[in-house]
């Protein structure tokens, strides 16, 4: 049996007693150490080999974000896991490889999903070296299971635990939380834009000002005309979301 050296990063002892107990219930599981901050965790790093590290973004003296890509650099970098109580992080979190995001509070099933993600990014018990991300998802409807592309989607839209797939023809009602579809999403061609909307970069047609808020209009993927023309976007996303336009505009059509 392949061991996990496992390192938690929280500055909230309840936070760092709450996750080391859903890791104890794994046989595969070693809590090599755990740390309250960034320096700490570093200072671990430096006499430890770590396979893991479950990380907290809002440390005191460093974010969880900058000691990821402090890592990234390493020859062998241990696979990173943030756990945080904000979703806004997401993306960020994508760019520098994390392999999940848990957010708080957590669930042991919801913990136990994250390390079949690290096992599997980690290459313990397969063939693959990293997972790739879900091309297409499952979908109840009428006592028959069909399966939505995500090719097809231009618009998703938060629901709760569900989400809501918008394709150019049709909505599907799909139990995953947005937060897990924008990380794996986030490097094939979606962007979150609001809090409650993640979108299909390709499906954008502009991006304009009414009434004072921010809006996106989309299209179908053949140009087909949609019930959804204007999809609202938030100031901390308007940004990314331009820059990430840009960026595909840049690498020409596709």
């Amino acid at each position: 049996m392949n061991v996990l050296q496992v390192l938690v990063v929280d500055d909230e002892p309840p936070a760092v007693d709450e996750l080391c107990f859903f890791l104890g219930s794994h046989d595969d599981i070693s809590i090599v150490a755990t740390a309250g901050s960034a320096t700490q965790a570093l200072r671990i790093l430096d006499r430890h080999d770590v396979d893991v590290v479950f990380l907290d973004i809002d440390l005191p003296d460093l974010d969880g974000l900058s000691v990821a890509r402090f890592l990234a650099r390493l020859a062998q970098p241990p696979a990173i896991v943030f756990v945080t109580a904000s979703e806004h992080h997401a993306v960020a979190a994508f760019e520098v490889r994390a392999v999940d995001y848990l957010l708080k509070p957590l669930r042991a099933d919801r913990v136990t999903e994250s390390l079949r993600r690290v096992r599997a990014a980690l290459g313990i018990g397969t063939g693959e070296v990293r997972e790739e991300p879900r091309t297409r998802l499952p979908v109840e409807t009428g006592g028959r299971t069909v399966f939505v592309e995500r090719d097809d989607v231009l618009v998703v839209e938060a629901a709760r635990d569900y989400v809501r797939l918008h394709t150019a023809d049709r909505s599907h009602l799909v139990r995953v939380p947005i937060s897990t579809l924008e990380l794996e999403w986030a490097g094939v061609g979606f962007v979150r834009v609001h809090r409650g909307f993640l979108l299909a970069l390709r499906a954008v047609q502009e991006i304009r000002s009414s009434g004072g808020q921010t809006v996106v209009a989309v299209v179908g993927v053949v140009g087909q005309p949609t019930t959804w023309r204007e999809i609202p976007v938030s100031r901390t996303h308007g940004r990314e979301l331009r820059e990430r336009l840009i960026q595909r505009a840049s690498q020409g059509p596709r």
